[in-house]
């Protein structure tokens, strides 16, 4: 069974304006060594998620390489993309129960190399590797009534391509930070969750249970060692070694909207983050925004970037933003490119409704 309400909201993005591009798709390449791979969501209904491949130097982009490569579709929405090594992971949600499963795939030529289904994995949403053998899954378990009260981590050996355990995380795990032998796992608002659990990823015991205010979205971890979380309207900076919250920072004062699509600067000491709300019609509004790991508040009335997005990354290699754009549900999106600064660098045509970019 499915997230509805995570589609609904899907379903309702619009973005602001849509950049209009004329590029067509390269000739399909022989491997994907260096470069940035599109995490594609698709169309819930129609499951046609995909990952779109572009080198850091091109303005065009490959919409569906593992199609391309393997001369069958992934067969539902794309969750999430992670690498280590040579080996590659798709999480894969499709919309029918018991369809949900990891794609691993050779990570420089997209071949595929099997795959776990349910039981084993069911509504997975997040990925981290760590190691040469091992990556965890944050996923909502099968959530039949719609509560999203469920949830695990699976601990996954790369090696056999099985699942070893699955950590039992309530109201809806989803967003997960790897940090020096710790796993930091967030999980949703709607499934009432408000707690960080922190992993021992030596022994996939928990090691601590950190109760907040409000639904938890770990960042990442900055440039002086601090782990970094969203909780509503907050940024908290955290201890990793003691779990105190260090600091806390009000992100404005407006309840209607919501904070999120939080990602570090490649130098680790400046957060971009989407600051956004939906009028009565459903159609999403916002801007991007940022603030410094030394900030003593986040300002909200000078945006970086004046527009809302549907995904947000950064390039830890060149250092430019990654946004992506969503116009609708029926069309291929678009990765747009920012220096720091905000300023355009270009604009490229992707798959349908993109969500994230992996760097490589």
């Amino acid at each position: 069974m499915k997230n509805q309400l995570t589609r609904l909201s899907a379903a309702v993005f619009v973005s602001l304006v849509v950049w209009s591009c004329n590029q067509s798709d390269p000739a399909p390449k022989g491997d994907f060594v260096s470069g940035v791979f599109v995490i594609n969501e698709g169309n819930f209904s129609q499951n046609n998620g995909a990952i779109s491949y572009l080198t850091r130097e091109q303005s065009t982009a490959e919409a569906d390489i593992f199609s391309k490569v393997n001369n069958t579709a992934l067969k539902g929405g794309v969750q999430g993309y992670a690498f280590t090594g040579d080996k590659g992971l798709i999480l894969i949600d499709n919309s029918a129960a018991g369809l949900d499963k990891i794609e691993f795939v050779n990570a420089n030529t997209f071949t595929t190399e099997g795959s776990i289904g349910t039981p084993d994995i069911e509504n997975p949403r997040e990925i981290v590797t760590v190691g040469a053998n091992k990556a965890y899954v944050s996923c909502w378990g099968a959530n039949s009534n719609y509560d999203y009260k469920t949830g695990y981590v699976a601990v996954i050996d790369l090696a056999t391509r099985k699942v070893t355990k699955k950590i039992d995380i309530a109201s809806g795990p989803e967003n997960l930070v790897y940090s020096n032998g710790k796993l930091f796992v967030g999980t949703v608002s709607y499934g009432g969750g408000k707690s960080l659990t922190v992993i021992n990823t030596s022994t996939d015991e928990i090691l601590k249970t950190i109760v907040l205010d409000d639904a938890v979205t770990p960042i990442g971890v900055d440039a002086n060692g601090k782990l970094w979380a969203g909780a509503g309207l907050k940024a908290l900076k955290i201890n990793a070694d003691t779990y105190v919250t260090e600091t806390t920072l009000p992100i404005g004062s407006d309840a209607s909207k919501s904070a999120g699509n939080f990602v570090f600067s490649s130098d680790l000491k400046t957060v971009f983050f989407i600051l956004s709300y939906f009028d009565a019609n459903y159609v999403s509004h916002g801007e991007t925004y940022k603030f410094a790991i030394t900030d003593s508040q986040v300002n909200v009335s000078t945006p970086v970037i004046k527009r809302v997005f549907s995904g947000l990354s950064v390039d830890p290699q060149q250092g430019l933003i990654y946004a992506a754009v969503t116009p609708s549900y029926a069309q291929a999106g678009y990765a747009i490119r920012y220096r720091a600064d905000g300023s355009l660098v270009d604009s490229i045509k992707v798959s349908v409704a993109p969500t994230g970019f992996v760097f490589k």
